[in-house]
């Protein structure tokens, strides 16, 4: 029966993770939806244990109750999703659009959700009681033997179940599947205690008959320590989970390991207990003395918390950035949080098997054991609210966890004074509880640099005095915010990570901000006409203050879960100032999902600046079903414009956020303002308008934008990489699954790819790519960006628009020869134009036929990709016409780059095709095979292309990965992958 309760717990810690992810995703990701989920799951579980403790007394075989009911457990989760679906997709399509009332809405969500998961998690609360009770009428002598030993191996079950599903289930299975796994569970357990049953004879026995309530000694103290020690518990584990986050990150897995952690110390502090149960003497004053001793070590988590940022800097100074790293990095992780929890959870796992053995052998019976359990339960869910909704906010971290110590001491002195000798043990314990809290309150100062520092990602301390200053700390209901500056720039930080920075005082703008002011620019260039926007996400501010530098939008709804957010970003004045002060902007704090369900407003444009993808909850803002619930919110022919951090992530991680919106939205375009972040702009119906270069006329915006030198459309256009007709096709090409709610990849992902400092730069090296192919298949096609318009000392950000200075100097000596340009360019680009122009235009040197295909091929690179279309036809047409020797063995190859920079689909395949037929050196081979498959593709013969890619693939090995994303891109338009 161990052994089958041990997997019980397994499965019952998977069903909480679960139908967290699966409720939050109805109710959102808010610090009230957080709380609610639990409530309702931990409420489930104190009725069913109180409904265990009423009925259990009057049944004859609690063991074949107990099968029953994980048999139900598990047939239930194995219809929980198709349930859930069908019932949030009723609610949000008929219901929820005619309830008009914002509270009856949420009253209607929170009873949708209490429907999902209230059933199982009350037959969840009855199976450790009725467990228990059935062993206990074999083994009575032994009640607190039995009672710790189950309550261990039920919270070992739950601690395996929480790393297991979270680092194999979901990845493996997704949602649905997890929970079907921990289904089985549940039925194997049933199937094995329906056959242990009948060996335990006496179990079937009736129970001897309670003592009644009323004369229980001490039973409604008991029950209130159970209660007061829940509470206490759970206001430790929300505050050491906050803590952590700052020192291990706020992904999911972080998450997991610090759950695991808490189960296990909770888990052997039962086992430990076993045996002096039965053996105490006081069973009153044995818990009096755990509860000193876990107040104590709840106080000392304290000063040990402070170390662990050493503990962790070090560890990340010495892990290499590989995936064998990332899984010390886990281990070192799980080490820190069993280091802060595993002491005091250590003695929070002794008091309800001491509290229920205290009660069984007052003569309670076993409905002590529900009693006790619904009671703790009760307690804990108290804990969660007044943790997150009042200590958090109002007492701050350490205060939270001051305050929930001083429970548990004061409970402790409480039980020490009870009995003979009582005013000795209260006079002693009195004196420890207060030396402990004076000591923590007095002694132990958290410190906003280390917590502000995120050192799980860059390894490195905030010290006082460094260049880098934490000059503000709020702790919200969701997150730690704090404000840092350093050299004039402000840096908004969210559990130690930043969110966007701002420079405030002299010197160049940051690249945060260049990002914020085109995610509010593209909106008034795209949509000029529109008047009713969204922002989800307020973070500094600064992309709501451009958006509302147009005077045409009317209402700026800007949705943000925590609070604490805004009040940091007053730091950012006066470059967020519209955002605070204007009267169209209007803020909610709430998640965006419940926020838009409830108004049921459609907007013309919709802006998302999400935090990183691997940082918890987040990866739902990227899914499939939030780009299709967001379409609900869009007019006809509406915006959407999105935030996407590439540092940190993966090509192929990119790809599950591209293909998930392109499933949803008709056309998009990506932009790049950095080689950090992208903006993806989408329309819900129809296509996407060209830019409108009026919108640039605004005073407002204007001023903006010269904190950039952005004052034309061709400045702007220069971050544009290309559209849906590319794009698509190339992220297709990945063959990945889109990232979804229900299969969450790049939540899962995410965290490996910021350990090994991975860097998305697929794209650059596609505008970068010796044949244009972006630019070739973006349909319809774009203002291209001329540099002959650029303004003075724009785009330092991209090393295209310095690409595109170059063609065009390039193409002003070829044309015009004039050697003061050389020194304009980098030294090689200098030679090779030198040699072309020596050797193909004026004639004076014969240049070899290998030194003119490689330095054609160099500059064509440069050229084509980057210059308007007549100017790059007229200087090949040019070369083309020369007289000189050397042209004669260059010409296959003036004419393949002179067709492709006439975007002549029939002669580039012809040229390419002829130079494919004789021999090719290594590093030409690629180009040649590229230039090919393209000229097939724009000529619609997309099989064709795909042969040539396989006919030719053995000769593309010396291209390397600098063609890698080019034949991606190229197998992707074939339709292959």
């Amino acid at each position: 029966m161990l052994a089958v309760f041990t997997a019980s717990g397994f499965a019952g810690l998977i069903y909480e993770s679960i139908w967290s992810h699966y409720l939050k995703l109805f109710l959102g990701h808010a610090a009230y939806a957080q709380t609610l989920v639990l409530a309702i799951f931990m409420g489930g579980m104190a009725i069913g244990a109180w409904a265990a403790s009423r009925l259990s007394p009057r049944l004859r075989d609690l063991l074949l109750a107990y099968a029953l009911i994980e048999a139900a457990i598990g047939i239930a989760s194995l219809f929980f999703h198709e349930v859930f679906v069908a019932m949030t997709a009723m609610a949000f399509d008929h219901v929820i659009p005619t309830l008009g009332s914002p509270g009856a809405v949420q009253a209607f969500k929170w009873s949708v959700a209490a429907a999902l998961i209230l059933p199982q998690s009350v037959l969840l609360g009855a199976t450790f009681p009725l467990l228990t009770g059935g062993v206990l009428r074999v083994q009575p002598e032994r009640a607190g033997y039995v009672v710790a030993m189950l309550y261990f191996t039920n919270s070992l079950g739950a601690a395996a179940g929480v790393l297991a599903s979270g680092f194999y289930f979901i990845a493996a299975a997704g949602l649905p599947g997890t929970l079907v796994a921990a289904g089985v569970v549940n039925l194997a357990v049933a199937l094995a205690a329906f056959v242990i049953r009948p060996r335990a004879k006496h179990a079937v026995a009736p129970a001897p008959a309670p003592t009644a309530g009323p004369s229980v000694p001490h039973l409604k103290m008991l029950l209130a320590v159970a209660a007061l020690t829940g509470a206490s518990s759970f206001m430790y584990e929300i505050g050491w989970i906050r803590m952590l986050s700052l020192v291990l990150g706020s992904s999911t897995h972080a998450f997991e390991l610090m759950l695991s952690a808490f189960i296990l110390g909770i888990a052997f502090g039962g086992l430990a207990i076993r045996r002096r149960i039965d053996a105490a003497a006081n069973p009153l004053h044995l818990l009096g003395w755990v509860q000193v001793a876990m107040g104590v070590a709840a106080l000392a988590t304290l000063p040990v918390y402070s170390s662990t940022f050493r503990v962790m800097e070090t560890a990340m100074k010495a892990l290499t950035a590989t995936e064998s790293g990332y899984v010390a990095f886990h281990f070192v992780s799980h080490a820190i949080c069993l280091a802060v929890m595993f002491p005091a959870a250590f003695c929070a796992g002794m008091t309800l098997p001491l509290i229920t053995a205290a009660l069984l052998r007052k003569g309670a019976g076993e409905r002590a054991i529900g009693q006790v359990y619904a009671a703790n339960t009760a307690g804990a869910i108290v804990g969660v609210f007044v943790a997150v909704h009042i200590g958090m906010v109002l007492l701050g971290l350490k205060g939270l966890i001051v305050a929930g110590a001083a429970i548990d001491l004061a409970l402790g002195v409480v039980l020490l004074g009870s009995g003979t000798g009582g005013r000795r043990r209260t006079y002693a314990s009195a004196a420890i509880a207060t030396v402990a809290v004076v000591a923590a309150l007095v002694g132990v100062q958290l410190d906003a640099h280390r917590m502000a520092s995120g050192v799980f990602r860059s390894g490195i301390l905030l010290r006082a005095g460094g260049t880098e200053q934490a000059v503000l700390q709020l702790d919200g209901k969701t997150a730690t915010v704090s404000v840092t500056e350093s050299r004039g720039g402000v840096a908004l930080r969210t559990n130690g990570k930043s969110d966007g920075a701002i420079r405030l005082g002299e010197g160049a703008p940051y690249d945060d901000e260049l990002m914020m002011t085109l995610l509010g620019t593209l909106p008034q260039v795209f949509a000029p006409e529109a008047t009713q926007v969204a922002n989800i996400g307020f973070g500094t501010g600064l992309s709501a203050h451009v958006l509302l530098a147009s005077r045409r939008i009317e209402l700026l709804d800007t949705v943000e879960i925590e609070p604490a957010i805004v009040q940091a970003a007053a730091r950012f004045r006066p470059r967020n100032a519209r955002a605070l002060d204007d009267p169209r902007s209007h803020l909610h704090f709430d998640d965006a999902k419940t926020y838009f369900s409830a108004g049921q407003r459609r907007y013309d444009v919709i802006v998302s600046e999400p935090s990183n993808p691997w940082v918890s909850g987040v990866s739902g803002l990227f899914s499939v079903e939030f780009y299709g619930e967001v379409r609900r919110y869009l007019r006809d022919g509406g915006l959407f414009l999105q935030w996407v951090h590439v540092y940190e992530m993966t090509p192929a991680l990119v790809a599950t956020i591209v293909t998930a919106l392109a499933g949803n939205f008709e056309d998009f375009e990506i932009w790049m303002p950095n080689h950090g972040d992208l903006i993806i702009v989408a329309v819900h119906k129809g296509k996407l308008p060209r830019p409108d270069a009026g919108a640039l006329l605004n005073p407002l915006l204007r001023a903006e934008l010269e904190r950039f030198n952005i004052r034309n459309l061709d400045d702007l256009l220069v971050h544009r990489v290309a559209g849906r007709a590319a794009l698509a096709p190339y992220y297709g090409a990945f063959g990945v699954r889109p990232n979804s709610d229900y299969a969450p990849v790049l939540d899962l992902n995410a965290g490996l790819a910021r350990f090994l400092r991975q860097q998305a730069d697929d794209l650059p090296r596609l505008l970068e790519a010796p044949i244009p192919v972006l630019a070739l298949f973006d349909r319809p096609r774009s203002q291209q960006p001329d540099p002959a318009r650029f303004s003075a000392g724009a785009h330092p950000w991209l090393r295209r628009a310095e690409r595109a200075k170059q063609a065009e100097l390039a193409a002003a000596y070829l044309r015009g020869g004039r050697p003061a340009i050389l020194d304009l360019l980098p030294a090689t680009l200098a030679a090779d134009l030198a040699l072309l122009r020596a050797g193909l235009v004026d004639c004076r040197i014969d240049i070899s036929t290998a030194t003119a295909r490689r330095a054609l091929m160099e500059v064509a690179g440069l050229v084509n990709g980057n210059l308007p279309q007549p100017v790059r036809t007229s200087l090949w047409r040019g070369l083309e016409s020369s007289t000189c020797a050397g042209v004669g063995a260059a010409r296959p190859w003036l004419s393949l780059h002179a067709a492709i920079a006439n975007e002549d689909a029939t002669r580039i395949a012809a040229s390419a095709d002829a130079l494919l037929q004789g021999e090719l050196s290594a590093d030409l081979a690629p180009y040649a095979v590229a230039a090919h498959m393209t000229g097939l593709l724009l000529g619609n013969d997309g099989p064709g292309a795909m042969r040539s890619f396989q006919a030719h693939r053995h000769e593309l090995g010396a291209g390397g990965d600098a063609w890698s994303p080019v034949f991606r891109f190229l197998v992707g338009q074939t339709g292959g992958g």
